[in-house]
């Protein structure tokens, strides 16, 4: 599909513009499939909060409906707030800006120099498909494969070219940020933490249980990042009406403001900048819309769902502008889509809120509420960095946003349901396991009992490193710009807390080889970065439709790799 653009003086038509359709919907292998009645029965029907009757069977008519209520609303959460992320933050966007170099590999100004991109993407993508092939074969059984990679002395994520690539595109500051949250999580705190097992926490809590050391990384995590996006959530609201107030004081100034920042900006940059501000969205659309959306979800959900009150999806609507806002700003600054995060703190709030005869659902349905707003919010961030970049309509992006959701409100259910009667999935003991769904209601009846059920001084800590995260904004806001540049950043920190150690270090080796780059071809690494990221990104991402493939016609690797300690 094809942007519109109007013809203006003063920037020339751009040649192409391309509208992505966007249809991933969340939620059917963890919150959704949390309530039917196996993963009930699996969590213990005498537990205390999984009383009985707390199940509610998958079916095409509600699962479809419940997507319809609450998919829409996060098109419309940042849509305001859009131009502030995309143009004043310049945040990079990693998937979205490897997504607009491969769209501008087939524009019809295509050159030498596009020929040399093209030629480096096509090579490191290649690269990346086959590393990611190569590591596959290693994983044929449990706690195989290079997933089980030891950093600092502790299990940690898969390391792939894909964090590579995103950290060639991340800033220096982010990667040293990550790098230096994995240190002080999973080199200094995690080995202090499990020393007072059996202490602080249960001895025989499982590793998943968030009574368990699991706890303090999930709960930490979400300190930092809620510490670090109120803030500037709170400080754009301030800035946007301090602006209001001085343009309607004194316009003049504000004109030639901008004339003499216009001459200080690249040609293409202000191009960009032009096309992205033309093309407006009204603010009374996106407000108007998203109440709309709110009312029908307030009436439909709670039919849906009797466990669920009305006023608490009236609290999750509420809270969904400042929780997308947190997360797609972190998005935007190290490429990780953190939703599942802020997702469960509607469980647990919702949870504890409902008490022990209505909370297991009603955590599972608002983590399902919150969860979905601050990811498609994030996603459409993405794709209007996408547009930014390639001179594409932002009316074009949200529209082709809004098919893609509606697209994805019936298939998705549908595919599901297919897979769910074709398999015996939720088995521990077969195939398809489904262990996020045993997870997730297992946290919704820890949530019934409140946050006294958390590990011994998990709040505490929690409370230091939300205050933590406030402080490092206010000294980098505050202090002097060559002092302020070295402070962390606690979003992109946060994020290794709980996703593990290695990409961390994946992503600063991306930042060194863009520095090698500059310093041994400063011109050739300006034109080739770009592709090169955008390759290694791609190449991985493509790599999940075989090994899909694969599981489905259940062929297994043939090789189990493992790593153990010494003797």
């Amino acid at each position: 599909m094809r942007g519109r653009y109007k013809s203006s003086p003063a920037v020339p038509r751009p040649p192409r513009g391309i509208t992505v359709l966007h249809c991933g919907l969340g939620g059917f292998g963890s919150f959704l499939l949390g309530l039917n009645k196996k993963t009930y029965e699996l969590s213990g029907a005498s537990t205390p909060g999984n009383v009985p009757g707390s199940y509610k069977e998958p079916a095409i008519g509600w699962m479809t409906g419940f997507l319809l209520a609450i998919s829409f609303v996060g098109l419309l959460t940042l849509l305001p707030l859009r131009k502030i992320l995309v143009i004043d933050y310049k945040l990079t966007y990693p998937s979205g800006t490897a997504t607009a170099v491969l769209i501008g590999f087939h524009t019809p100004q295509g050159d030498k120099n596009a020929r040399k991109q093209v030629r480096g993407f096509l090579k490191y993508f290649g690269l990346s498909f086959f590393w990611s092939f190569f590591q596959w074969f290693y994983t044929g059984g449990d706690v195989c494969g290079f997933l089980q990679f030891p950093t600092f002395g502790l299990k940690a994520w898969k390391q792939t070219l894909t964090y590579v690539g995103a950290g060639m595109i991340c800033s220096h500051l982010v990667n040293l940020s990550l790098l230096f949250g994995a240190v002080l999580s999973w080199g200094v705190m995690w080995p202090l933490i499990s020393k007072q097992k059996g202490n602080w926490y249960s001895a025989k809590a499982s590793e998943s249980s968030m009574t368990s050391l699991y706890g303090y990384k999930a709960f930490l995590c979400i300190a930092l990042l809620m510490g670090d996006g109120l803030y500037n959530f709170v400080k754009v609201i301030f800035i946007s009406i301090k602006n209001v107030r001085e343009r309607s004081s004194n316009r003049r100034t504000r004109s030639l403001n901008r004339v003499a920042d216009a001459d200080s900006m690249a040609l293409d940059d202000m191009q960009r900048d032009e096309v992205f501000n033309r093309d407006n969205i009204p603010t009374w659309v996106a407000y108007t819309g998203y109440a709309l959306l709110s009312v029908i979800a307030v009436i439909t959900i709670p039919l849906m769902f009797r466990e669920v009150r009305w006023y608490y999806v009236i609290v999750a609507y509420v809270l969904a502008p400042a929780l997308g806002f947190c997360n797609a700003y972190g998005t935007g600054l190290t490429d990780m889509n953190m939703g599942y995060n802020y997702g469960k703190i509607g469980l647990f709030v919702f949870a504890a809120w409902a008490g022990k005869d209505n909370g297991v659902v009603a955590g599972l349905v608002g983590c399902g509420l919150v969860k979905q707003l601050v990811l498609i919010s994030a996603d459409l961030m993405h794709d209007f960095k996408t547009g930014h970049l390639t001179l594409t309509s932002p009316r074009s992006m949200l529209a082709g946003q809004v098919v893609g959701t509606l697209m994805g409100c019936f298939v998705a259910p549908l595919t599901f349901l297919l897979f769910y009667k074709a398999f015996d999935v939720g088995n521990p003991d077969g195939y398809w396991k489904a262990p996020y769904a045993l997870i997730y209601r297992n946290m919704a009846i820890l949530g019934v009992e409140g946050f006294s059920a958390l590990p011994d001084h998990c709040l505490e800590l929690c409370a230091g490193f939300f205050g933590f995260a406030v402080m490092a904004n206010v000294a980098r806001d505050f202090l002097p710009r060559r002092l302020g540049r070295f402070v962390p950043l606690p979003m992109a920190m946060a994020v290794p807390f709980l996703v593990g150690a290695s990409f961390a270090i994946d992503m600063c080796v991306g930042s060194l080889v863009v520095f090698l780059w500059h310093k041994l071809n400063s011109k050739k690494a300006a034109l080739l970065i770009p592709a090169v990221a955008s390759g290694l990104i791609c190449g991985d991402g493509i790599w999940t439709f075989p090994s899909s493939l694969l599981a489905l016609a259940k062929i297994k690797p043939p090789i189990c790799m493992k790593f153990t300690p010494g003797t």
